[in-house]
């Protein structure tokens, strides 16, 4: 099983979690995707515009307000899934956001 993490624009968000689901690896009788989490996260990805920049006192630096999705699936699903995220993600811009996939050693479920 891997983990994909992604950081990803806000106004790209909805269209990635949208395109996510309407893959066929979602759900995949196989062992599809398992889990989706998003967090709102402040970050250095490169802004969009100016209106994307914002001052964090705690950081004492600028931020721009960004998503952070989780997603776990099986491994035959990584690629597609890496995919639609950089594709989907894409605002024209150079270092846009990042994906990063890694190793799960253990998945159990809370009964």
């Amino acid at each position: 099983m891997k983990e994909i993490k992604a950081y990803v624009h806000a106004h790209r968000i909805g269209e990635v979690i949208a395109a996510l689901k309407a893959s066929t690896a979602w759900g995949a009788a196989d062992g599809g995707q398992h889990n989706l989490t998003v967090y709102v996260v402040k970050g250095s990805l490169v802004p969009i515009n100016e209106q994307e920049k914002h001052y964090s006192v705690e950081l004492g630096d600028e931020v721009v307000n960004e998503y952070k999705l989780e997603l776990l699936c099986d491994e035959p699903h990584v690629g597609e899934l890496v995919a639609i995220i950089r594709q989907v993600g894409r605002t024209g811009q150079p270092r846009a956001g990042w994906v990063y996939v890694t190793e799960v050693q253990q998945a159990l479920p809370i009964e």
